[in-house]
C-alpha cells in the first residue's frame, strides 16, 4: 500500500527542491543562503549539487513544475516572496497535479489497483485567503520597489509621506489592505522604507482606495504623491481623474465624488485604473491618488511621472 503522499514526499519534493537550489545557486545564493530560503540543512543543499538526489524526469520536464521552480526562485531572490508564501504556491501545485493529474498517474503507476478500482481523488486546496494574502503583499514588494529604484521618486512624496498599498479582492476594512506601516518619507532626495509591507496599517490611503471601490472602482492598488496642477494634467490624459472635497470625510467625499462621475457619464468606476485628488484646505495637505488593479501597477504609472 502507498499513499499519494508518500509519492509526494518521496518523489516530487526532492526533484522540486533539487531544481529550486540549482535556480537559487545559479541566481548568485550561497550555499548557506539556499538552505536559509529552502528550510533545509547545507548537507542536503551540497547532495543537491552534486547531483546525489535523484531527480524524477516526468516531474522536471513538466512545463507547470518548471515555471514555479523559476518563479518561487526569482521571489526569493527579489524578496517580493516569502517562503511562506513559496510554500503556498508549491501547496496549491500539488493539490492541482494530485487531482487526476501528474501526481495521481504517479500514484496509480505505483498502485494499479487503484485504475481498476475508478479511485477518484477530491482533496481541499491549501487555505485561498493565505495565498491571496501573501499575493498581495508579494505585489506591494514589487511595487516599492520600483519606486524606490526610480530616480527622483522622493521628490513626489508628500509631506505627510507616501505609501504603496493594495487590498484583498473582499476587501472591507483596513484590515485588509497591506502597506507600509509609518509610510515612505524622503531622506536627503531618497525615498525610505520604514519596514515591511503589512496588513492593517495605512489609514488614510486604505480609506480612500475601499472608498472608490464602494463607489464602483475596480482597482486594489494605490500609491499617494504630492499633489500638483501639471501632476493632475499629465495622468488625465490616460486616466479618469476625479477631485474630491478635502474638508469632508475622507470616505463620504471619495464615494460621492465617484459616483458623481460616474453618473454624470464619466467611466471612472469602470476603468481599471482612477486618479483621485484634492488640493488642500485649512490643516490638509493636497494629495494626488493613483489606483490601479495592483500596487506595482499603480506604482508603474507613478514612476512614469518622474
Amino acid at each position: 500500500m502507498r499513499f499519494i503522499e508518500e509519492v509526494v514526499v518521496d518523489e516530487f519534493l526532492p526533484t522540486v527542491r533539487s531544481m529550486l537550489a540549482e535556480d537559487l545557486r545559479e541566481r548568485g545564493f550561497t550555499q548557506h543562503e539556499v538552505a536559509d530560503a529552502l528550510g533545509i540543512s547545507q548537507s542536503a543543499v551540497s547532495k543537491y549539487a552534486h547531483g546525489d538526489v535523484a531527480r524524477h524526469d516526468r516531474i522536471v520536464a513538466d512545463d507547470r513544475v518548471r515555471e514555479l521552480v523559476e518563479r518561487v526562485g526569482e521571489g526569493l531572490a527579489t524578496g517580493e516572496m516569502t517562503p511562506v508564501a513559496a510554500l503556498v504556491e508549491i501547496e496549491v501545485l500539488i493539490r492541482q497535479l494530485e487531482e487526476g493529474d501528474l501526481l495521481a498517474d504517479l500514484h496509480e503507476e505505483a498502485m494499479p489497483a487503484l485504475a481498476d478500482a475508478g479511485v477518484e481523488f477530491a482533496v481541499h486546496n491549501p487555505d485561498s485567503g493565505l495565498r491571496e494574502r501573501e499575493r498581495v503583499l508579494s505585489s506591494v514588494r514589487r511595487g516599492l520597489r520600483t519606486l524606490t529604484n526610480a530616480s527622483g521618486f522622493a521628490g513626489l512624496i508628500p509631506n505627510v509621506g507616501a505609501n504603496v498599498a493594495e487590498c484583498l479582492d473582499d476587501a472591507r476594512t483596513v484590515d485588509d489592505v497591506a502597506a507600509v506601516p509609518g509610510r515612505l518619507v524622503d531622506v536627503k532626495g531618497q525615498a525610505m522604507v520604514p519596514s515591511e509591507p503589512e496588513f492593517g496599517v495605512s489609514e488614510h490611503v486604505a480609506t480612500v482606495l475601499l472608498a472608490a471601490r464602494e463607489a464602483g472602482a475596480t482597482a486594489r492598488g494605490a500609491v499617494n504623491v504630492r499633489y500638483a496642477p501639471e501632476t493632475v494634467g499629465a495622468l488625465v490624459e490616460s486616466h479618469p481623474t476625479v477631485e474630491f472635497d478635502p474638508e469632508r470625510p475622507t470616505r463620504e467625499a471619495v464615494v460621492d465624488a465617484v459616483a458623481d462621475a460616474e453618473r454624470s457619464g464619466g467611466d471612472s468606476a469602470d476603468s481599471d485604473t482612477l486618479v483621485l485628488y484634492q488640493t488642500g484646505a485649512v490643516g490638509v495637505e493636497p494629495i494626488v491618488y493613483v489606483l490601479a488593479p495592483t500596487a506595482a501597477d499603480a506604482a508603474r504609472i507613478v514612476r512614469g511621472l518622474v
